[in-house]
């Protein structure tokens, strides 16, 4: 592959192309002021393609659940008990002891108060943080972090911070919009592909062309931003991301979400200064032959959950600073369709896992399933706006306390939100 700098330059971040699969390694660096503490981390996990809350939070003591999904719900006796009223998918079983241990908490009936029912709308909205608004380039999780650069411009002196260009990352190929925006973020499609063999490793021929490239370059700016490149590289270098072994007991799914979960919990466990981390997961789109207790909702469900167990075990003692937060573009219906799956639907449920939160415990206001408390007589009623649990969790996180400038429009007020933190 030809390596050039048009190539290099992406979204306003910079790419190196690491292995022969060409993982994406986007990065910058930045100097601001922090007003929250430097230990407190948030990561985000996207479940794109519309995840199907009401299988997966079961309110088992709604009758109406039941008679809506004759083929697909989750038998009362195989609900693992929540509170006596709602329960989860046993494929959830990881996360029962972190509900008990209070660290996790759920919202349901939570969501874009925005009714389209278009994943690539409904997914855009979510991640700019400006529901039914096209027209906005960055995403809410970027502005968090200028609001707290703000904050901390305005609040007098405090102890400077220099954030390394580790500050804001996304596992995956590419920035997802939850991130762009002014503050620079890196995307790393693989930790290990500048070090494959560990300390010390050979590079791969594009990593070495890429230094090449920049070391020769007469312009001053790509030069700069290629210091700024290598400088990243040297820390992921001298992490030995590929020597890393996770935390005994802390047994991550051998699938591209586990291995996800794995390399967050390595960067953070790194001490490479990651603030915020991204990562998604597919496979939400149960139209067809979603099944119940098992099937095609269920295997994913095991994934996710073992994953996220896994990663919070491994993190030991540091996940006391840590703050996981889980959404999906938008819920299913209640009722199931003709081929054994739901539809495109309305409100959902998110998860919360954190050592400052209040877990063991299910928040929001519950709408019930009887055909009139339906909206549009077919989907699980919207009564918690995302924003206000995102806004909540990047306050108490990152101290970001100008929330116009985060979710614009939203009118946000800390008197309203849940407290699960």
């Amino acid at each position: 592959m030809q390596l050039t700098r048009r190539f290099l330059l992406h979204k306003g971040a910079l790419a190196i192309a690491g292995t022969a699969a060409i993982p994406t390694f986007l990065v910058r660096s930045v100097l601001a002021e922090s007003a929250a503490s430097p230990d407190r981390r948030l990561v985000v996990i996207f479940q794109r393609g519309a995840a199907d809350g009401l299988n997966i939070v079961v309110p088992y003591r709604e009758k109406n659940y039941y008679a809506m999904r004759p083929s697909i719900a989750i038998p009362q006796n195989r609900v693992l008990d929540l509170d006596g009223f709602f329960g989860l998918n046993p494929s959830l079983s990881s996360f029962k002891p972190l509900y008990q241990q209070g660290q996790l908490a759920i919202v349901h009936a939570v969501g874009s108060p925005n009714m389209s029912r278009s994943h690539f709308d409904a997914q855009d909205y979510m991640e700019s943080g400006t529901p039914g608004v096209k027209s906005t380039q960055d995403g809410w999780l970027n502005r968090a972090l200028q609001a707290e650069d703000a904050c901390e411009a305005c609040s007098g002196a405090r102890n400077r911070q220099m954030y390394t260009a580790f500050r804001a990352l996304a596992l995956g190929p590419q920035i997802p919009l939850t991130l762009a925006g002014r503050v620079p973020a890196i995307a790393i499609g693989n930790v290990n592909a500048f070090t494959v063999a560990g300390r010390g490793a050979t590079l791969s021929p594009a990593a070495r062309a890429f230094e090449a490239m920049y070391a020769d370059s007469g312009d001053r700016i790509f030069h700069a931003a290629g210091d700024e490149t290598f400088d990243a590289v040297k820390m992921l270098r001298a992490a030995d991301p590929g020597k890393y072994q996770p935390a005994p007991g802390a047994n991550y799914p051998n699938t591209e979400f586990g291995n996800s979960m794995r390399q967050i919990a390595q960067l953070l466990k790194a001490n490479l200064g990651v603030q915020v981390a991204f990562t998604d997961v597919t496979g939400w789109d149960t139209h067809q032959n979603q099944g119940g207790v098992d099937g095609q909702l269920s295997g994913r469900l095991r994934d996710f959950s073992q994953s996220i167990a896994a990663f919070w075990r491994d993190l030991g003692d540091s996940a006391e600073n840590v703050t996981l937060v889980t959404m999906s573009e938008f819920g299913r219906t209640a009722r199931e369709n003709g081929t054994g799956g739901t539809d495109h639907g309305h409100a959902n449920a998110m998860f919360v896992l954190g050592g400052n939160v209040k877990g063991g415990k299910v928040y929001g206001r519950w709408p019930g399933l009887d055909n009139d408390q339906l909206n549009q007589g077919r989907d699980l009623a919207l009564t918690t706006d995302y924003r206000q649990v995102l806004g909540e969790l990047v306050t108490q996180t990152l101290g970001a306390s100008n929330l116009n400038l985060v979710f614009p429009g939203a009118e946000l007020a800390p008197n309203r939100f849940l407290q699960i933190v």
